[in-house]
């Protein structure tokens, strides 16, 4: 009977569920900007899904095992993802103008404050382990790199902040892999660098 009790107040880690939503749709928006496909209905299904619903799931079971951090990045990256499709399709579902397009220059700072709000948690990742510690930082360059492409038109930068995008992305996917793996073997077989 205590066996029981203690099983069922184990609660599962979210993270590997919100960082496997971040990284993914992530990865899949960027190989968009590198120029292999053009935007679609699968990157906007998994903005609003994955990269959505999947991570605020993930916040809200992170407020259940009282992880302040947790909750607050997976709630706002999902609410990203959900705003950032939003962006994408109000226009076209012809809200009238007061769903009309965002201008680049609306957009600058849409991802300047993505950016600025990514780099102040990044400080929340200096003693957990090294690789959230790239996901946050290079997520802080890939939201700068975006401000800057449209704050200056520029849009050579696409293919390369494409590239970072993938970058991030992927290390998102390899820390949700390595929490599952070391977690299910009871070891390290994916090393993620902890802060001593």
């Amino acid at each position: 009977m205590e066996e029981d009790q203690n099983m069922s107040e184990k609660l599962a880690n979210p993270a590997p569920l919100g960082l496997m939503g971040f990284g993914v749709t992530t990865v899949l928006l960027n190989l968009h900007n590198v120029g292999l496909f053009s935007i679609n209905s699968m990157i906007l299904a998994m903005g609003i899904l994955y990269g959505g619903l999947a991570q605020i799931i993930a916040g809200i079971l992170g407020f259940r095992r009282g992880n302040m951090f947790g909750t607050t990045a997976f709630t706002s990256y999902g609410l990203f993802w959900l705003s950032l499709v939003a962006l994408m399709i109000f226009p076209e579902l012809g809200f009238g103008t007061v769903a009309s397009a965002p201008s680049n220059h609306a957009m600058a700072w849409y991802f300047f404050m993505w950016g600025l709000f990514t780099f102040v948690m990044f400080f929340g990742t200096l003693k957990t382990n090294r690789a959230l510690q790239f996901v946050f930082m290079s997520l802080a360059i890939l939201f700068f790199l975006l401000a800057a492409r449209d704050a200056s038109g520029i849009t050579q930068l696409t293919p390369l902040l494409g590239i970072e995008g993938v970058i991030c992305g992927l290390s998102a996917v390899y820390l949700s892999f390595a929490e599952v793996l070391n977690e299910a073997h009871g070891k390290t077989v994916l090393p993620v660098c902890p802060v001593k």
